[in-house]
Parts: structure tokens; C-alpha cells; sequence
């Protein structure tokens, strides 16, 4: 987990931007630890101890009041291209800098997989005296994910104190990562007389990121929908069961020109999809 990377993020901005800003934290902030590169600070002792005491005291006070990653929306993510979102993070308080997310996927923020946000783009500003918001990008890249990892991530945050304190909260948020799904459909045959069967057939595939590949996602509920030319919604005709290894197929009776798809409304680890529209004429 790229923690240092978020911290950076954090310093690099307000140096730049010149805020002086609030202390942060949330009810279980601590000092950051954990992460596999990151390394857990060393107890102070002396003079040093009743400083960092001093600074947890003002940790203690901040309030995180917003982050949003990607605008809420689930990351969808297919076999190669990395995925670049958006994110804010909001906090009031006295003593700290500056905040920024990350997200993680496991049992334990100490041995999970996680993204910080890219120090590029990344800027504060100061609402008014107590509060400031952070804004950037988290770049994904599906080629260090395992299938395992299409979940519901924590998101978590950093705050920066003005006197270098590192302040982490694990999990204030949560979003979903998901493999991308892919839907095809083929609507035969093309043209047909009224009143005959139109056979239509599809396969819905999805991103495996261990492969690198689309494979056949088995045994899910697609709709088969209809759009009637001239109309401007979908209607969904029946609701078709794939193989096991993703193909779909049924038959309808042809009653009148219009486009034929499937639509899948996604699981917890993968999007949902609809395919494009296969247009049959109807004599």
C-alpha cells in the first residue's frame, strides 16, 4: 500500500498552494502504520514525546466530512488499460494540512493491497478557517489485481498535521472494484416474416485479470429486451439463463421491426453491461 505516496501527495500540495490548515482525525486516527511499504514510526521519548502528545491532541479534533472516490460509481476495470479516477476529500479541525484518500482490498489494512493518489493534479484549497478540501486522481492498474479483488474496497484516509504528524483512518468509506463484463448479441434471421421465430442468440464474458483475457461468465441471469422502431424505451421480453461457460440463447416470435439485446445487471465483482442492439426487419 502506497501510504507514503498519499502523504507526499498531501505535503507537495499544500507546499505549493501555501494552506495552513487544521488538525485532522476521525474518532479511531492514529498515527499511520502498516502497508507494505510502509514503515511504523518508533515511540518518542522526552521532550520529543510530550511534542508528538501535543500534536495527537490536536489530531484528536479533526473531522473528516466527505470523500468521494470516482463519484461514488464502482471502478470497472477490463484486462490491460488502467483505470484514472477522481476523487475529494473534505475534513475541518485545527492543526493539519491537508487529507487525502486511498483504497484498499483485504482482511487487515497492515497486509491489504491498496492505491494512494497521484501526486500530479493534486490540490487543496481552503473552504474557510477550519475547513479544507483536497482534490486528484487514484490510478488502478488491473495487471497487479487477482480476481479475488473484485470486492467492495475500504477507503481510507491520510491527514498530514502542520508539525509532519501522519494521521490514518482505515475505512471511512467503501467502493466497489469490479471486472469489466462484455455482452454480444446476434438476432436471426434477418429479415423474417411475421409471426415466425427468431432465434437470438449472445455470450456474456468478463474480464479476468490473472489471464489477462475474457472469459465466459456461467450460469447468469440475462434480460432479452426489445425496442419496437419508433419507440424510445426498452422492454424486457424474458429474462434467459447462460451456460456454463456464458452463451445465451432463445426464441421469440417476430411481431414487428426493432432492435434485440441483452442486458445484464452486473454482481458484486462484475459491471453491468448491455449489449448493442441487433436490428430484424419483419415482413
Amino acid at each position: 500500500m502506497r501510504i507514503r505516496a498519499t502523504v507526499a501527495a498531501v505535503s507537495g500540495a499544500l507546499a505549493l498552494s501555501a494552506l495552513a490548515v487544521p488538525a485532522a482525525q476521525a474518532d479511531d486516527s492514529r498515527p499511520a502504520s502498516g502497508g507494505s511499504s510502509f514503515t511504523a514510526p518508533q515511540p518518542a521519548q522526552g521532550s520529543q514525546a510530550k511534542r508528538t502528545a501535543g500534536v495527537s491532541a490536536k489530531a484528536a479534533k479533526v473531522k473528516i466530512t466527505s470523500v468521494v472516490v470516482n463519484g461514488g460509481k464502482p471502478i470497472v476495470l477490463g484486462v490491460k488499460a488502467k483505470k484514472t479516477v477522481s476523487f475529494s476529500s473534505t475534513a475541518t479541525g485545527s492543526g493539519f494540512i491537508g487529507t487525502a484518500p486511498f483504497i484498499w482490498v483485504g482482511k487487515n489494512v497492515n497486509s491489504a493491497f491498496g492505491v494512494g493518489p497521484n501526486e500530479k493534479g493534486f490540490t487543496c484549497k481552503g473552504v474557510n478557517a477550519t475547513t479544507t478540501t483536497c482534490k486528484g486522481t487514484i490510478t488502478v492498474n488491473p495487471a497487479e489485481l487477482k480476481n479475488a479483488q473484485a470486492a467492495n474496497w475500504h477507503v481510507g484516509v491520510v491527514a498530514v498535521t502542520e508539525d509532519g504528524e501522519e494521521i490514518q483512518k482505515d475505512s471511512v468509506a467503501r467502493i466497489k472494484v469490479q471486472r469489466l463484463g462484455q455482452l454480444t448479441v446476434n438476432a436471426s434471421p434477418e429479415p423474417v416474416k411475421k409471426g415466425k421465430t427468431i432465434t437470438v442468440t449472445g455470450k456474456l464474458t468478463r474480464a479476468n485479470w490473472e489471464t489477462k483475457k475474457y472469459a465466459g461468465y456461467g450460469a447468469q441471469s440475462v434480460k432479452l429486451q426489445f425496442l419496437k422502431k419508433g419507440a424510445k424505451s426498452w422492454a424486457t421480453v424474458k429474462t434467459v439463463k447462460g451456460s456454463s461457460t456464458g452463451t445465451l440463447k432463445t426464441t421469440v416470435k417476430a411481431s414487428a421491426d426493432g432492435y434485440w439485446r441483452y442486458s445484464f445487471a452486473g454482481t458484486a465483482s462484475t459491471s453491468a453491461v448491455s449489449s448493442t442492439g441487433d436490428f430484424v426487419d419483419v415482413k
